[in-house]
């Protein structure tokens, strides 16, 4: 299987390698929140001798209500990760809606995010495909929860066909199992391992309740917090190359997904916990 690398932070993942972090916000707040948050886990993942890139949405565009927080937008919110990466001297990854952000958005962020739900748009997947390659960045791209792991073959030939280059990192975050839920099938981690490319676990998501939160009687996103850890886990004991977290000083006071995402103070133990994992199943 191909080791994928992002030679300007001296970062790869891959077999062998050591476990990909990436973690972050939901969605861009404020400054100050974003730089609490990246200067944290930048502490707790230098200690623990782990790849960090920081991540965080400038915009949330699939909102259960048109009320729902979305974020900055691109211009202010690139900014503010532009200004953590400057700051903090960490890389960063972000994701896009429309093919049109794809310049933009490659040229700020090392690491370019598809969201699940866009993985099958060609001309959003052919423009980040091209524009990623062009920054010599690297693609994470979600597996959708209405595709088959294996259906992954074909965006990985698209953006091959694309950019002619191998730079995607494949993401596993739950398939839809009935209304209002989802579920892990951990096998999956190996059955797009086998298509060539690293996988990570967006633990995160994969314990969403779509739109099931009991706050806003379905006008939002529930989740089962406690999960995340489980998920993360066990995706890494099936030989995940990396794992995607979502952290929030509050959690019940985010502005976006807060039933999904996991207290910034708990960071440590788990990223800790992970990381033995890793080395044990290596």
């Amino acid at each position: 299987m191909t080791v994928l690398q992002l030679p300007k932070w001296s970062l790869s993942i891959g077999d062998g390698q050591p476990l990909f972090c990436i973690a972050g916000l939901n969605v861009l707040e404020d400054i100050d929140l974003t730089m609490q948050t990246a200067t944290h886990l930048k502490d707790v993942l230098t200690r623990l001798e782990l790849p960090f890139v920081f991540k965080a949405s400038f915009d949330k565009a699939n909102r259960s209500s048109i009320k729902s927080y979305r974020g900055p937008g691109i211009e202010k919110g690139l900014a503010m990760l532009a200004e953590v990466k400057q700051r903090l001297n960490v890389p960063i990854c972000t994701d896009l809606h429309e093919a049109q952000q794809a310049e933009a958005v490659a040229a700020v962020a090392d690491l370019v995010q598809i969201p699940a739900f866009l993985v099958r748009q060609t001309d959003l997947v052919v423009a980040t495909a091209r524009a990623t390659h062009k920054a010599c960045g690297l693609l994470h791209v979600k597996k959708a929860q209405f595709l088959a792991p294996w259906d992954c073959r074909n965006i990985l030939s698209k953006i091959k066909e694309a950019a002619d280059a191998d730079f995607t990192i494949l993401c596993e975050r739950g398939s839809s199992f009935g209304y209002n839920n989802l579920v892990v099938d951990m096998l999956s981690i190996d059955e797009m391992k086998m298509l060539g490319a690293p996988v990570t676990i967006d633990a995160t998501h994969a314990v969403q309740l779509p739109g099931a939160d009991p706050r806003s009687q379905g006008a939002s996103t529930g989740g089962r917090r406690d999960g995340v850890p489980v998920i993360a886990r066990a995706a890494v004991a099936a030989g995940a190359d990396g794992v995607f977290l979502e952290f929030h000083p509050d959690p019940d006071k985010a502005l976006c997904d807060g039933p999904s995402c996991l207290p910034l103070s708990g960071a440590e133990d788990l990223f800790r916990s992970l990381k033995a994992i890793r080395a044990a199943v290596a």
